[in-house]
C-alpha cells in the first residue's frame, strides 16, 4: 500500500481548470462495488504527460479500505508524471478510512473541485473535530 509519509506536493497548480481531469463516485464503495472507481481512475490517467486528477467523493455514502489501493496507485502515477491527485469530500467516514490507511496527510479533504484545483484544503476540518486517532473514547493507549 502507500502508508509512508510524503513530502508536500512540489508541482504547481495547472494554469487552467480545464487541465484537470475529474472522477466522480457515488453510493457505496466497498470490495464488491469499487471496480467502477478503479476503472475511472485508470481511464483518467490514460495518455502521456502530466496528470492533475480531482476525485470527487461527495456523493459517496459509504467507503471502506477498498478505496485506498486505487487512490494510492493514482497518486503514485500522477506524482511520477509531475502531477497530483486531490480528493473532494466532507465525510468523517472517508477521513477515518484514510487515517486508518495512513494516508490522510496525502489526501486532505477539499470542499469543492475548485478548491482542489487551487490547492486549498478544507480549513483543518474544524481542527478540533478532525480525527486524529482510530482509538475509541475510553480506550487506553498501549
Amino acid at each position: 500500500m502507500c502508508a509512508h509519509p510524503d513530502p508536500p506536493e512540489p508541482f504547481p497548480t495547472p494554469e487552467l481548470f480545464d487541465e484537470c481531469r475529474m472522477v466522480h463516485a457515488h453510493g457505496e464503495l466497498d470490495l464488491t462495488s469499487v471496480a467502477p472507481l478503479v476503472h475511472a481512475l485508470e481511464d483518467a490517467r490514460t495518455g502521456c504527460g502530466r496528470v492533475f486528477l480531482i476525485v470527487d467523493l461527495r456523493e459517496v455514502t459509504f467507503a471502506d479500505g477498498s478505496i485506498l489501493r486505487p487512490l494510492c496507485e493514482a497518486w503514485d502515477d500522477c506524482r511520477a508524471r509531475r502531477g497530483w491527485v486531490r480528493v473532494v469530500h466532507s465525510s468523517r467516514g472517508i477521513d477515518l478510512v484514510l487515517l486508518g490507511g495512513g494516508v490522510l496527510g496525502r489526501f486532505p479533504a477539499y470542499a469543492s473541485a475548485q478548491d482542489a484545483w487551487r490547492g486549498t484544503p478544507t480549513a483543518a476540518r474544524d481542527a478540533a473535530s478532525a480525527p486524529t486517532s482510530t482509538r475509541t473514547a475510553g480506550e487506553e493507549a498501549p
